[in-house]
């Protein structure tokens, strides 16, 4: 797909997710400094975006007030792992991705793995506005680094919800579902070893 595709693409109002999703950051980086040419405001934000909710659909709208197009990185799989842990994430990244394209505030998303530092995809796009969710606690925006944005800004979490606090009570409704089962078996269970050792005898 050319350049000028990609950007009529971008401008288009259907659904075109295909187009307006990257994992070469070459790529994104002749887009994103197109757009600029083109006089628009380019905004950069940067998140996992496991078990999409409320809180995330307004993170991303205030973030695309700062500019004209908003462009998301989203944490690969194995990046996703490497910073929260096992069990995360819940959805996979092609999933994830393809939910972040369907929010009206949201024009790109690039998929950043491993091999892919965060501070590598800020220098490659040079936002004019780069936005960081005070939730994030293992990354800080250094001066150096600020030396690539037009400006940094932060925002709050917008919900009182939260992607861990989910997965964890997820994980608790499951536990308590095996609870009320096995005590549910247990005097079953009691009674046929019972039976077992009165047959030994």
């Amino acid at each position: 797909m050319t350049l000028q595709e990609r950007l009529s693409a971008l401008m288009q109002t259907n659904l075109d997710t295909q187009s307006r999703y990257y994992t070469d950051f070459d790529e994104l980086k002749e887009v994103a400094d197109a757009l600029r040419a083109e006089g628009k405001r380019v905004v950069l934000t940067q998140g996992v975006y496991d078990l999409l909710h409320i809180g995330h659909a307004q993170y991303l709208e205030k973030a695309k007030e700062k500019g004209d197009v908003l462009i998301v990185g989203v944490d690969s799989d194995a990046l996703t792992k490497q910073r929260k842990g096992d069990g995360r994430p819940v959805v996979p990244q092609d999933e994830r991705s393809n939910m972040l394209l369907h929010l009206r505030h949201v024009d790109l998303v690039v998929l950043r793995d491993v091999d892919k530092h965060l501070e590598a995809l800020i220098e490659t796009i040079k936002p004019d506005v780069y936005i960081a969710s005070t939730s994030t606690n293992d990354f800080t925006v250094s001066d150096e680094l600020s030396a690539h944005c037009g400006e940094v800004r932060t925002l709050p979490p917008q919900a009182t919800t939260s992607t861990s606090a989910r997965v964890q009570q997820v994980s608790m409704l499951g536990a308590d579902e095996l609870a009320k089962e096995l005590a549910e078996q247990m005097p079953e269970m009691v009674h046929k070893m019972l039976n077992k050792i009165k047959d030994k005898q």
